[in-house]
């Protein structure tokens, strides 16, 4: 008997006929998504950059039905809209895609994604440890959600550690005894994985800080039960808070940060030394009712003080480079792409890396998230931006527009 002709129109094949035990009719059968290997993006910049990473912002889908702190410190509703659709929260700047979960699939992967294209090397996440206090337990797990995806896309990590953390509640003692277990965490889920950043064979472990355990003896006791030491870094010109000259040495290095000093200053001679370049600094603090502000205002010069900090770095010739940071909304140090600064920091990065994409990947990036989010109840759309993601993940950049666009074509 002749076969019945059916034809299947869809904007990605992803079906495949197969005959089941009957001559006359085709079976539909699925084609699963090809989950490709991240490719390389080649830089002609060898130092390594690093972006400091926030993973601490929660909607009312993700917080139990209140926006997480980071969006509304003490005063701001993002339930509150305005006439452009913006909704109200505490920051100077506005994210391109709006107040989202740090948790959220969609956002990790086009966060992760732009990183890439712009030639960055990994990520430095600031976490809070395991304590089961304040909003901890959420970070916690989207750091856990974040790591996941890293490997997926190509893209390293290491841990800055808030021992800031061990303040509320903790005796001296029980703060050691806390900080053991964080350490004991990061090493049996964090350490040994392949893409977490190693600096002289060892994990890169950084400290925001010491802000609470300052006693070198006490750095040794918390890092006597790992089987391998990190690489330690403090804060610039908080090191010593950590090592004894001569018997104890725990800190190999520092790491710049923004301060009232000048840049100039802190490029001094560590055995390890990591560098610091940030875009400006307008903190919301004041205006969102936690506080006064921690620093004067830094302008950020139409991204002229972002160019200038990245040029000074080169100068420097650092090995190790932290971008300050992809998503500090609250003070305004964000390279995240925002209403205000589009895609500037993004574009000026790729130039510093040497890296062959400018915007538009960028821009196609950012259409991937956006029909994600419009077509996250349509199975069928969102296999073919699905497909897309992995398209990208593996540098076959004309692939992943061509989805994108037909998708987005589909009314």
């Amino acid at each position: 008997m002749k076969k019945a002709l059916l034809t299947v129109l869809f904007f990605v094949p992803l079906f495949i006929f197969s005959n089941c035990g009957r001559d006359d009719l085709p079976v539909i059968k699925e084609k699963p998504i090809e989950e490709l290997s991240p490719g390389s993006v080649t830089k002609t910049n060898p130092m390594k950059l690093y972006v400091h990473y926030m993973p601490w912002f929660e909607t009312k889908v993700t917080n139990n039905g209140t926006w997480g702190q980071h969006w509304t410190m003490a005063n701001k509703n993002p339930d509150n809209v305005d006439t452009n659709g913006k909704r109200e929260i505490a920051s100077h700047y506005y994210p391109l895609i709006g107040p989202y979960a740090s948790g959220d699939e969609n956002v990790i992967e086009y966060h992760l994604l732009l990183m890439k294209y712009s030639g960055v090397d990994g990520i430095l996440i600031d976490w809070n440890g395991t304590r089961n206090l304040w909003d901890y337990p959420s970070i916690k797990n989207n750091t856990e959600a974040i790591v996941k995806i890293l490997d997926k896309v190509g893209l390293s990590f290491a841990i800055v550690y808030e021992d800031q953390s061990l303040r509320e509640g903790l005796q001296d003692a029980e703060k050691i005894t806390q900080a053991k277990a964080d350490m004991k965490y990061l090493e049996s889920t964090f350490f040994s994985k392949d893409n977490y950043i190693k600096i002289n064979n060892k994990p890169l472990l950084m400290v925001f800080g010491p802000q609470e355990i300052k006693k070198p003896a006490d750095w040794s006791s918390i890092f006597s039960g790992l089987k391998t030491k990190p690489t330690f870094l403090t804060l610039y010109a908080h090191s010593a808070g950590t090592t004894n000259e001569g018997d104890i040495k725990n800190a190999e290095g520092e790491y710049i940060w923004v301060d009232a000093t000048p840049m100039e200053t802190k490029y001094t001679g560590k055995e390890i030394l990591m560098g610091g370049a940030y875009p400006g600094f307008n903190d919301f603090y004041k205006e969102g009712g936690w506080g006064e502000s921690v620093l004067a205002d830094i302008n950020h010069e139409s991204g002229a003080t972002f160019k200038n900090l990245l040029k000074m770095a080169q100068d420097k010739k650092v090995d190790y480079l932290q971008l300050i940071t992809w998503n500090d909304f609250g003070e305004g140090t964000m390279i995240e792409p925002t209403q205000e600064f589009k895609y500037n920091y993004l574009t000026e990065l790729q130039n510093f890396a040497g890296v062959s994409y400018n915007v538009s990947v960028l821009e196609n990036i950012y259409s991937l998230h956006s029909l994600k989010e419009t077509y996250k109840n349509d199975a069928q759309k969102l296999k073919s931006l699905n497909q897309a993601f992995y398209y990208l993940v593996s540098l076959q950049n004309d692939k992943a527009k061509a989805l994108i666009d037909e998708v987005g074509s589909i009314k």
